[in-house]
């Protein structure tokens, strides 16, 4: 039996955690959504996801936060992240110049592309 291949969706919009899943789960994945970046560290604290994919635009916790949380923790900081955002290109440039975090492992723009996506997880997984 193979190993459960779990990916976490942290996003705020409905229609994308919705598309993400069902994407996911079609393509032999276990999918868990959280709606924004606590709920999603919480759920990745709990279900240990081999891989996050992380919106930045979020209410309560910024996907920015999340993300710097996620690298500052030893537990999970090894734990592959890819932003899926609509500003991917400004922020691509912006988190990959900070000092404090290394740059995420990928980068996804939406509107998503179903392929680049699925080519981008299996990378990883």
């Amino acid at each position: 039996m193979s190993e459960e291949k779990k990916v976490i969706v942290i996003d705020d919009e409905p229609d994308i955690v919705t598309f993400l899943t069902v994407l996911l789960e079609d393509n032999g994945y276990t999918a868990i959504s959280a709606k924004d970046g606590q709920e999603g560290l919480e759920k990745i604290k709990s279900e240990h996801p081999q891989l996050v994919l992380l919106d930045i635009t979020m209410p309560e916790k910024s996907g920015v936060r999340c993300y710097r949380e996620l690298r500052e923790n030893p537990d999970l900081k090894s734990i592959p992240v890819v932003i899926v955002t609509g500003v991917a290109k400004d922020f691509k440039n912006f988190i990959s110049s900070r000092r404090q975090v290394p740059p995420p492992d990928g980068f996804i723009s939406k509107p998503i592309d179903k392929q680049e996506l699925l080519d981008t997880v299996s990378k990883f997984l």
